[in-house]
């Protein structure tokens, strides 16, 4: 399983393959549990930052593999996403989590001053960067596709989920079900299309860079059991690789 980051700081902003030469501008939100310590892990016990509910487990490593396998650039936010969540709407509720399965207590009656900081230093410079490039390709007549790389839990809730992985998508329903179709290849995986969770006005990443500019974009979720050792994210990037360079096939032969 992926180790938490070291105690030293890091930076708001991991870009890896930054002169990737694939159209795919893979984007991992939930990339890091770190949490700065002045604020005092927001009043949980330090093995919650180890959960879920505070990172999506496996994915920044999965993502990396991915670039590596692409070609691809890759932007990895540096924080948990209990500080603030980089795929959610700036005026969203859950942007910073009062309840994520369990109370938050450092984020209760927050001012508009620390939301403001927040954003600031951990929100504003992964999109930030993500713009400027989609940008710098638009200018330059190069392709683009952005692609959300997540993990979700086994059980929520309570709730089993019995799908390995999902393939979530908005306006690119051709790209997302092309992607699917490839990957349905694997008969011993149980996936599914927009689901564990929808893709919806409380998502960014996808509505914002991708959607809203015309821009083919889906968002992966691959169950975190599947993510546990160096072999399973290794089957994985193998796996999803080939199925986005699939999907891209498909829509660009149109």
């Amino acid at each position: 399983m992926e180790k938490a980051p070291a105690s030293s700081t890091p930076p708001p902003l991991t870009i890896v393959n930054a002169d990737g030469a694939a159209p795919f501008v893979l984007v991992c939100e939930h990339a890091s549990n770190y949490m700065p310590a002045r604020y005092r892990r927001l009043g949980l016990p330090e093995q919650e930052l180890s959960r879920h509910i505070a990172w999506d487990i496996g994915a920044a490593e999965l993502t990396r593999q991915l670039a590596t396998r692409l070609d691809a650039v890759a932007f990895l936010a540096g924080a948990s996403r209990l500080l603030v969540d980089c795929n959610r709407p700036l005026d969203s509720p859950s942007l910073i989590p009062e309840i994520s399965e369990i109370p938050i207590p450092g984020n209760r009656n927050i001012g508009s001053a620390e939301k403001r900081e927040r954003v600031r230093t951990w929100f504003e410079p992964l999109h930030t960067a993500i713009a400027r490039l989609l940008d710098e390709r638009k200018a330059r007549r190069q392709p683009a596709a952005v692609i959300g790389v997540h993990s979700f839990t086994p059980v929520l809730a309570g709730v089993r989920r019995p799908m390995n992985a999902g393939v979530l998508f908005g306006d690119s329903s051709a790209f997302g079900r092309a992607v699917l179709s490839d990957l349905r290849q694997e008969t011993h995986l149980t996936l599914a299309e927009n689901a564990p969770y929808k893709i919806d006005n409380d998502d960014w990443t996808i509505p914002h860079h991708a959607d809203s500019r015309g821009l083919p974009g889906l968002l992966l979720e691959i169950r975190h059991d599947g993510l546990e050792s160096a072999g399973d994210v290794k089957r994985w990037a193998d796996s999803v690789s080939r199925a986005l360079s699939a999907g891209w096939r498909a829509i660009a032969a149109g």
